[in-house]
């Protein structure tokens, strides 16, 4: 079966925007990503984006990743003999995991893989399922998420006011102290075996306690809702361009004011925790959504009318989604960490977009060049000979033509 360009330029699309949201996690210290007054600046240019990160970032160009993930779901089993599927997609999606957790306890603990594997084990008994009843279903398990993270306002407050260990934990992910961010820069900029203990302490937070806390259900709300859409036919471009005109106009109209609403309450009342649960958590899930569907909506209008010099270089990138998440984690960790360059903690939050262009540059500049010789990415051919339990080719001949970004693209 062809693969579907609009996804793999939607893909590329998302992964590079992740950047602008990680990048934040690889250069300053892990609090710093929601809470500006940890490090990196809180006034002038350093609080306008984080004001911008919030608003049209943060968690939006995840969300799109997260639909497109359920969304290649079909696309996978359409390829295979309906009585392989599950041998094979459960396998694909178990090495998934593998693949997730040495990334996150190797090179970066900020890893979205591990839960995408795993809460990807949940999609196949889904595979019957009508359109309609999965967006609807995506969207009550984002409504319930919505709620609970507003009850996390009152339980924050609670716990706020009787102390322990346990809130003692809240406020080292949120507002830790002054020796905590110092000790944590002094690792960043150690080598790499304490990098390593570090970062395996953060990844079993992030794959344990957390996982229920803050990813599960803002995962699978987003993977249910982004199967339901795909069958709907609103990933693969073949709705109207009046309709992806309206879904980016509806979605950014609502979404950024939403967003904005949400990031300066919690601006005002001086980035307290209870408080970010309260405005931020709580409204997130719909903020990103609508803001997500807007990008979904101008990029869906830009393949339609072919834009090249757009879709090709994003196509490249999306095709190697997986190889160029880990190359950059690869690069960025050598950048910043102190068994590389050690510019941890360096620069304010502001000058850390540099590096984002750097790495951008990088992605679009390769993946094209790589596709021009091989048939997949590195990684993307070793998961896809793990999946099947047979090396897959590799290299392009002579009858396979470099694919052109206009047309579907040949898997």
């Amino acid at each position: 079966m062809a693969r579907i360009l609009s996804l793999d330029v939607l893909r590329g699309f998302s992964l590079l925007g992740i950047l602008l949201l990680n990048i934040v996690s690889f250069g300053l210290p892990f609090a710093a990503y929601m809470n500006p007054t940890v490090y990196g600046g809180a006034t002038g240019a350093n609080l306008g984006i984080w004001y911008a990160a919030m608003v049209l970032w943060d968690g939006k160009m995840r969300a799109i990743f997260s639909l497109l993930f359920a969304a290649s779901f079909d696309v996978f089993l359409s390829r295979l003999p309906e009585q392989d599927q599950a041998k094979i997609y459960y396998r694909r999606t178990v090495w998934l995991i593998v693949i997730g957790l040495l990334h996150a306890h190797l090179l970066w603990s900020g890893d979205i893989l591990y839960p995408y594997g795993v809460i990807g084990l949940l999609l196949y008994p889904l595979r019957k399922l009508s359109a309609k009843k999965l967006i609807w279903a995506g969207a009550a398990i984002l409504l319930l998420h919505s709620f609970w993270n507003l009850g996390g306002a009152f339980a924050m407050r609670e716990m706020q006011q009787k102390g322990g260990a346990e809130w003692a934990q809240i406020e080292r992910l949120f507002a830790p102290s002054a020796k905590a961010v110092a000790e944590q820069i002094q690792v960043h900029r150690s080598g790499y075996v304490d990098n390593l203990l570090m970062r395996t302490r953060e990844a079993y937070e992030f794959e344990g306690p957390m996982f229920f806390q803050f990813i599960f259900l803002d995962v699978l709300g987003m993977f249910v809702l982004g199967l339901g859409l795909a069958r709907s036919g609103v990933f693969d471009a073949s709705r109207s361009v009046r309709f992806y005109a309206t879904m980016a106009a509806v979605g950014f109209a609502l979404g950024v004011p939403l967003n904005y609403w949400a990031a300066s309450q919690w601006h005002v009342t001086g980035f307290r925790i209870p408080e970010y649960f309260q405005y931020v958590a709580s409204t997130q899930d719909p903020g990103r959504f609508l803001v997500a569907a807007g990008y979904i909506g101008v990029v869906m209008m830009l393949v339609k009318a072919s834009v090249g010099w757009f879709i090709q270089p994003l196509a490249a990138v999306g095709r190697m989604a997986l190889s160029n998440y880990l190359l950059t984690s690869v690069l960025l960790t050598l950048y910043f960490n102190g068994y590389g360059l050690g510019q941890f903690a360096r620069l304010e939050r502001v000058e850390l977009y540099w590096v984002v262009l750097g790495m951008w540059a990088i992605n679009l500049a390769w993946s094209p060049l790589w596709l021009r010789h091989y048939l997949y990415g590195p990684a993307e051919w070793a998961w896809r000979s793990l999946t099947y339990w047979q090396l897959q080719p590799m290299r392009r001949t002579s009858a396979q033509s470099n694919p052109s970004p206009a047309t579907p693209l040949p898997e």
